[in-house]
């Protein structure tokens, strides 16, 4: 076993498993895919450190244990469309394509979106691509979605987002009211276009400016 699959194991035993993520699928997902691979050259070496990992540009991979647990607290499973919103260098995207039917990555960043899509090709990965779009607009060209993923802390959810979700489908998000030490991790679920929310833990989870810019409706 070479250095990064040990530290891979290491993530996964230290970070996810030892913080309630207990679903197998979404273990193995983890354990499968290289993250060395999404992190800018020369930071390999800290790809798998328990933090949120800056790429430059105020954009970062967030932490795996928030990544995992909303990826759990959303239930993923084969039959889900997920739209992976600030996906950045596709890392997200991955872990999500071994689990759900299908993933759409969106970002604002070019080169990001080059490195996300060469290593989804590399992985041989077929269900998923990464695309150039607005962040607070997600892709409605491919609604609707049955599960929504925000990368980063918000100080809201745009109603487009919303919009983009089938009826019974969730958005998991970490919102981060302005002001707030710490940001709050939650899942809304959406029937019969009412939208209701449930707090699932506290995460110091970085904000994404794109969403602190926006102007849209609240809840």
């Amino acid at each position: 076993m070479d250095n990064f699959a040990i530290a891979r194991q290491n993530m996964v035993d230290n970070q996810i498993r030892a913080n309630k993520v207990t679903d197998p699928a979404l273990i193995e997902a983890f354990l499968s895919i290289p993250r060395e691979d999404f992190v800018p050259a020369g930071k390999e070496t800290v790809a798998y450190v328990d933090e949120d990992l800056s790429l430059g540009g105020g954009r970062f991979l967030i932490e795996p244990m928030v990544l995992s647990r909303l990826l759990q607290e959303a239930d993923v499973d084969g039959s889900d469309i997920v739209l992976d919103v600030a996906c950045c260098t596709g890392y997200s995207t991955a872990v999500i394509s071994r689990i759900a039917a299908s993933v759409i990555g969106i970002d604002e960043n070019q080169d990001h979106i080059n490195i996300a899509n060469e290593n989804l090709a590399k992985l041989e990965i077929d269900n998923a691509g990464v695309i150039l779009r607005d962040l607070v607009d997600g892709y409605s060209e491919q609604k609707p979605y049955s599960l929504i993923i925000i990368n980063g802390a918000v100080e809201h959810v745009p109603e487009k987002l919303f919009d983009q979700l089938i009826d019974g489908g969730r958005l998991v998000a970490v919102v981060k009211e302005r002001n707030d030490k710490l940001g709050k991790a939650k899942i809304y679920n959406k029937l019969k276009n009412s939208i209701s929310s449930r707090f699932l833990f506290d995460a110091g989870t970085p904000e994404i400016l794109s969403f602190a810019k926006a102007k849209g409706f609240q809840f």
